[in-house]
């Protein structure tokens, strides 16, 4: 199990986590009470008395006196970079340590196993306004911490420092190089020119094992099991009634190779998507025994086959 440590970030409700679990995980919670517009541009909200030391990009000596408290939403600049600016719409990397305020000690650290988490988009929709207005606009290298009282949990009140130390955009749709041998007797896709699947299921019906095939080859990295990937996708029955597009709701779906994360997807998901590469379009037949089995889920009925054009845009 794995989650993000930008979690107390998210403008959505919290999901609580015990101080192990914000550890060993690198994922601390917190309600957010730092919706208002103006928030992030107020003195009041900056945090006083915190200094950080230290090489630009590499963890940074943190310090403070003790005991001190902290409001949601509130921030500090600790190091200003010198890298390349983020932008509206950038995926971002970043390292980060948890500083408990009452003493001083250290309760998260990713920096020790160099294990950046690259979950945060810089998206005014996903994020508390805080926060989307600190790290837009701030360059690779620059350090903020921000306060966070987790008090779903542990009760907790601590400094996330994050250290922003790259960044990408996401694909809008499958860029790699078109497939020619796939096999004759599976479903048609064809694309719009935005990217948006349609499908032919050329008289596909039921399967009793999983069908992977990439139609699109992209270069992106290689997935594994430990990757929570960015897609687009369309879902059909064999029947070619259509249950689910991201595509027609303009959205994007974060999906768990892994199990008992946060994004949990089906197995045939999870096995289908193991090996392919970023930029990749892959054509899924998956049986009812790796989808949703013998219980009817939404307009999908019981013991159904499922066929899934999914657009792999990023991973992380």
């Amino acid at each position: 199990m794995r989650k993000s440590y930008f979690q107390p970030l998210l403008k959505a409700a919290a999901l609580a986590c015990s101080l192990a679990m914000c550890v060993s995980l690198a994922a601390c919670s917190s309600s957010s009470s730092s919706d208002s517009k103006d928030s992030s541009k107020s003195s009041a909200n900056q945090i006083a008395g915190v200094t950080a030391k230290g090489k630009l990009g590499e963890k940074p000596t943190i310090s403070f006196n003790t005991p001190m408290t902290v409001s949601d939403g509130s921030y500090v600049v600790l190091q200003k970079g010198d890298g390349a600016t983020i932008e509206d719409g950038d995926r971002v990397c970043a390292q980060g340590i948890a500083l408990n305020v009452k003493d001083g000690t250290e309760l998260m650290d990713t920096w020790t196993k160099n294990t950046p988490d690259c979950s945060l988009k810089v998206d005014s929709s996903t994020l508390s306004s805080t926060y989307y207005n600190q790290i837009k606009g701030a360059k690779i290298n620059t350090t903020i911490g921000f306060g966070v009282n987790d008090s779903d949990s542990s009760g907790y009140s601590y400094i996330l420092a994050m250290t922003f130390v790259s960044k990408s955009k996401d694909l809008e749709k499958a860029t790699g190089e078109e497939v020619k041998d796939v096999p004759a007797n599976l479903p048609k896709v064809t694309r719009a020119k935005n990217g948006k699947p349609s499908i032919d299921m050329n008289g596909q019906g039921s399967v009793d094992s999983l069908i992977s095939q990439t139609l699109i080859k992209g270069t992106g990295k290689e997935l594994t099991d430990k990757n929570t990937v960015v897609v687009k996708y369309s879902g059909w029955l064999t029947d070619g009634t259509q249950f689910d597009s991201s595509w027609t709701k303009n959205t994007t779906l974060d999906a768990d190779l892994y199990s008992g994360g946060q994004h949990t997807v089906i197995t045939g998901w999870q096995k289908g998507l193991i090996g392919q590469t970023v930029g990749s379009q892959v054509l899924l037949v998956i049986p009812p025994d790796e989808a949703y089995g013998d219980k009817a889920q939404g307009s999908i009925p019981a013991n159904s086959t499922l066929v899934f054009v999914i657009d792999i845009l990023a991973a992380y």
